[in-house]
């Protein structure tokens, strides 16, 4: 049995994707090629389905639809709430399709997303509702099965598109875009929206590109509040097309971590030399967000953790997002996602496996000492900077404490390591 879903980018058709025998295919639409090749600024739907006439069968389809999806747990639950098998990622985005991260909406044939001028639909939440949602989020993922929503992230952690205008929360209806994403607690992690909060205020501080991040309460229940970078802020908030790295790099979300097939590092600033025009600014900010992961104790950057963001100006690095210090908790893997050279542990990152790093990445190994030094040097100021104005706007948590005394051992040992004569390689290290 065959069944379709229609693919629309910006509003677009752009294709069609399938479902025969259990197996996913995708096939470019006839009239979107024909469009593509009078225009070479043309937004594809992704770098690992360039645009041609032969569908893609399931190897090649499924890393980038698949990458739409919540994982893990979340998967599983939003599966069980849809009546399908977790298994199955034609018939969740069936049921949760119609607001992806970018431009991306997937509707029954005969259906069409709504004209970008066409009045929104939002159903606003009073507090009550806010923390209602709050309480359902664990439960029911991206609230699955509520009439008039169809919400998909990626990503294992509880999260939720939504309209964010002054001071009040909506639920975008309807395939209406949503604004921000709405990040409650993580379970079991110990402060996780001062966290997060903390290092994505601490890149800014520090000038990284980064998504602007806020912490908010409804009555004694904080939650993290991010900005999409991947929508146009304005009276009617437009998508922009977005895809992480795994996608473009055809990697399915479940091997999203370098040690179970994922994306280097290598491969990551490969990527982008391909893809961004001029790449050297992308690249040094890629570099940026790099070492800042490394300093801050972010041993979860992985590849889906990276995206590209496609602009009328062509494919661009996305500003850095889900920056949140995981070292910090003694219960978390002291492994980073990536290996810097050869070396998945921080502690034992020496000033060779730097330059190595340096060289994997057709980078200048001399210029990269120079940028670590140069980050190394500058964020135990600005982290304890940061932690004194969180305190000050009432968001501290002795988490971010903790924070500020690992980075400040990072940056210490990674300075000591980059500028001693000969290297120590027996040194202790914080993990």
């Amino acid at each position: 049995m065959a069944r379709h879903l229609e693919v629309w980018l910006l509003g677009a058709h752009i294709g069609t994707l399938a479902q025969v025998d259990g197996r996913l295919s995708f096939s470019y639409a006839a009239d979107w090629l024909a469009q593509s090749a009078a225009n070479l600024d043309h937004t594809p739907l992704s770098q690992s389905l360039p645009p041609r006439a032969e569908p893609f069968d399931e190897r090649a389809t499924r890393p980038f639809f698949a990458g739409l999806l919540p994982e893990g747990a979340k998967r599983k639950l939003v599966a069980q709430t849809l009546h399908v098998s977790r298994q199955n990622d034609y018939a969740l985005l069936d049921g949760i399709g119609g607001e992806c991260a970018g431009a991306v909406t997937l509707l029954e044939p005969g259906q069409t997303p709504q004209a970008p001028e066409a009045p929104h639909t939002v159903r606003w939440l009073d507090a009550a509702q806010l923390l209602h949602m709050l309480d359902e989020m664990p439960l029911r993922p991206m609230l699955a099965g509520d009439e008039g929503l169809r919400l998909s992230l990626a990503g294992a952690q509880d999260k939720l598109p939504v309209v964010a205008d002054v001071d009040r929360i909506g639920l975008p209806l309807f395939g209406a875009p949503s604004s921000h994403i709405l990040k409650p607690p993580i379970a079991g992690v110990e402060g996780s929206v001062f966290n997060e909060g903390f290092c994505m205020a601490l890149a800014a501080a520090l000038k990284l590109d980064v998504a602007q991040t806020n912490i908010h309460r409804v009555r004694e229940r904080h939650y993290l509040l991010v900005e999409r970078y991947d929508r146009q802020p304005g009276v009617q908030s437009q998508r922009l097309h977005q895809e992480d790295f795994c996608q473009a790099l055809g990697a399915a979300p479940e091997t999203k971590y370098q040690s179970e097939g994922g994306p280097t590092l290598a491969e990551a600033f490969e990527l982008l030399r391909r893809t961004t025009r001029p790449s050297a600014p992308h690249i040094l900010r890629m570099l940026d967000f790099v070492v800042f992961n490394a300093l801050i104790g972010n041993h979860d950057a992985h590849g889906k953790n990276f995206s590209l963001l496609y602009t009328r100006k062509g494919a661009v690095l996305a500003p850095l997002y889900d920056a949140l210090s995981t070292a910090v908790y003694p219960s978390l893997t002291d492994k980073m996602a990536m290996k810097i050279a050869s070396k998945y542990k921080f502690s034992e990152v020496q000033a060779r496996h730097w330059a190595q790093f340096a060289t994997d990445a057709a980078l200048s190994p001399a210029q990269v000492k120079k940028r670590i030094l140069n980050i190394a040097r500058r964020l135990p100021e600005h982290a304890r900077a940061t932690l004194a104005s969180f305190e000050a706007a009432g968001n501290g948590h002795p988490i971010l404490g903790q924070i500020v005394t690992l980075i400040e051992q990072r940056c210490a040992l990674t300075t000591r390591r980059l500028t001693a004569t000969t290297a120590d390689d027996t040194e202790e290290a914080p993990s």
